[in-house]
């Protein structure tokens, strides 16, 4: 088996450097990924790459970068692996009583979204529209109400496709939800879950490895779990571990048209869901294929 740092030396990662873009992509169909607000999630089934977002649920991902950053998370197991549902894991106990010793989050399950978070609408539900904001499905109130508001926004919050990073959390104790219980524990989503969505703080969204979230041992816990060797902040990286990653703009005509095909194929049963926004990587011009890891299956930039 590949030793531990061999695998973290293997891990490169987001945003572009000298070394490995040879060009830079349209900008207007293409957008890099925020190294700061980007974490790399070294699994024993495969990279996972997830895009924070604090202008969402700013105090966690504040936690999880704060947590990353203390190596916390390294080597924690994907303790509860539920078919069709979701991985979860960020337990040190492995048994889903654990937890850091920072104090629990204060819920962040909805947001405020102004005129500066660009909004692209994919479908209508009644006085609300579902749609994209950046790489995170979202759901939200007309940009018409945003000028009825003193604040000038309107509410939105996020909702629970395959791959969301989401905040996991204490239930009832004593016929009392325990929305403020948040701490160090998260999950990702293997299959949409509307019944989640406003009632879990959802601080992320998988941009790639969304195959190796799959992959994860299932059970309560699983016999052999799996688990995360490393998470790191892609901003904490050598600039020469950091693979050139970009995601098509949600404000781009080509993502227009993804969403028209996408509806089109998908019919009466249409999901907001079944909209999966594409990663690609720059042209690596003449590095040799022996010297690319895990990133070398990510199709280029056209």
């Amino acid at each position: 088996m590949m030793k531990l740092a061999t695998m973290v030396a293997a891990a490169v990662l987001l945003v572009t450097t000298p070394a490995l873009a040879q060009r830079a992509p349209d900008p207007v169909k293409w957008r890099r990924l925020d190294a700061e607000n980007t974490l790399f999630i070294n699994t024993t089934q495969g990279p996972i790459i997830v895009e924070m977002f604090p202008e969402v649920a700013p105090t966690h991902v504040t936690r999880v970068k704060e947590l990353s950053r203390e190596r916390f998370y390294d080597n924690l197991t994907f303790h509860r692996v539920l078919e069709n549902f979701m991985a979860q894991t960020g337990d040190p106990s492995g048994d889903g009583t654990g937890a850091s010793s920072k104090p629990d989050l204060n819920q962040e399950f909805q947001f405020r979204r102004g005129g500066d978070m660009p909004f692209v609408s994919a479908s209508e539900q009644g006085g609300s529209v579902q749609g994209f904001y950046k790489t995170l499905a979202v759901e939200t109130y007309r940009d018409a109400q945003m000028a009825l508001n003193r604040d000038g926004k309107v509410r939105a919050w996020a909702l629970h496709c395959p791959g969301v990073a989401s905040m996991a959390r204490s239930g009832l104790v004593n016929g009392v939800d325990q929305v403020n219980s948040a701490n160090s524990q998260f999950f990702l989503t293997r299959a949409p879950y509307p019944s989640l969505d406003n009632k879990y703080t959802v601080w992320g969204r998988v941009v790639w490895g969304l195959d190796a979230v799959m992959k994860l041992a299932n059970g309560e816990p699983p016999p052999n779990p799996d688990r995360m060797l490393t998470v790191r902040v892609v901003a904490d990286l050598p600039e020469t571990e950091r693979v050139p990653l970009y995601v098509l703009r949600t404000d781009s005509p080509d993502f227009r048209k993804l969403v028209d095909e996408t509806r089109k194929e998908r019919g009466a049963d249409f999901s907001i869901c079944d909209v999966q926004i594409p990663a690609r990587i720059t042209g690596v011009g003449s590095i040799n294929e022996k010297d690319r890891p895990w990133w070398r299956n990510i199709p280029l930039i056209p």
